[in-house]
């Protein structure tokens, strides 16, 4: 009734309610896309040590981030309770070892409110606040107090979307509202967060003059189509423009982290094991735990000398599954 066509997820989603058998179609994916992903191929990575090592590939991405590959460890989803289950698989034997998981929070809606001077959003995160409940309160206009769980959902949306460009449309999907509301929601969100509309088009103009844009580290992403007459590589280049500064600026941020964690370790027997978007993974030996964690927490809590406090989540565990 859409006018939608095809059987792709987002397709499924939206007409899931119309007949008994399209549930179970989503269902049946997301499990044949765990096995098939996970527990049918991770045993075929295991070396003869019984450890799985993946290939880290340095120079791969756009942005900057680090990817890996054979196997991906990257994307095993913790959207959902299935996917986040496989975590559950990766442990050390005989317990001597903890998984340490610390993970920036927000950290791409940070380097925005930095890199674009987003005064409104600085204050938010001085303060400590829920950044989500905060935005709300911003965008709707109520107290803090009587922001609803839904106002908190959609401004969680936007927060999220933002970074990454997001259109009315793509979030009007999101959230099953009218593109017109959507619009009106994110309109919304820039008159509250002054400032976003002008550094995303000093991030186009700059492209657009110099061919490239810069991280908060002076990396270079260069954009071949920025001036392009074809207007959806125009579209896309200008996006990315904007998405590289942010997302760049946080894989400049987790690769510094890494430097100033791998500093702070010198002399235990703590390692760094993985680094997956904005979490680190650590091996701790049982007994260094409190030594290391508030001088690993401290290293990447001060790892680039931003105008917002970063804030690092963490806990420790038998198991990956437990420790985030």
């Amino acid at each position: 009734n859409k006018g939608e066509k095809g059987t792709g997820i987002e397709v499924l989603t939206a007409h899931q309610d119309e007949h008994p058998i399209i549930p179970l179609i989503i269902s049946y994916r997301l499990y044949n896309k765990l096995v098939s992903g996970y527990t049918q191929a991770l045993p075929n990575h295991v070396g003869t040590d019984g450890k799985i090592h993946a290939i880290y590939n340095q120079a791969l991405t756009a942005t900057g981030r680090l990817s890996m590959s054979e196997p991906n460890l990257q994307n095993i989803s913790i959207r959902n309770e299935e996917g986040k289950s496989i975590r559950k698989a990766f442990f050390y034997p005989n317990k001597e070892f903890y998984i340490l998981s610390l993970d920036y929070s927000q950290v791409e809606l940070r380097m925005l409110a930095h890199v674009a001077d987003i005064k409104a959003l600085k204050e938010i995160f001085k303060e400590g606040k829920d950044i989500h409940r905060a935005t709300a309160s911003k965008v709707f206009n109520v107290p803090f107090d009587e922001v609803s769980d839904e106002m908190r959902r959609r401004a969680k949306a936007v927060n999220f979307g933002i970074v990454y460009g997001i259109s009315a449309f793509g979030l009007s999907n999101q959230l099953d509202i009218p593109t017109s509301e959507a619009s009106v929601l994110i309109n919304q969100f820039k008159t509250a967060f002054d400032g976003i509309d002008k550094f995303q088009k000093e991030c186009v103009e700059n492209a657009r003059e110099h061919g490239y844009v810069t991280t908060i580290l002076n990396r270079r992403r260069y954009l071949k189509d920025i001036n392009s007459s074809n207007r959806a590589l125009r579209a896309f280049s200008e996006r990315a423009a904007t998405n590289t500064v942010i997302q760049g600026s946080a894989a400049d941020l987790i690769k510094v982290a890494m430097i100033a964690c791998d500093k702070a370790l010198k002399g235990y027997k703590t390692k760094i094991i993985l680094q997956i978007h904005d979490e680190l993974l650590f091996k701790v030996p049982k007994d260094e735990l409190d030594k290391v964690l508030p001088l690993l927490t401290e290293a990447m809590d001060h790892a680039l000398p931003l105008s917002v406090p970063l804030l690092v989540d963490g806990n420790a565990a038998e198991t990956w599954y437990e420790a985030h």
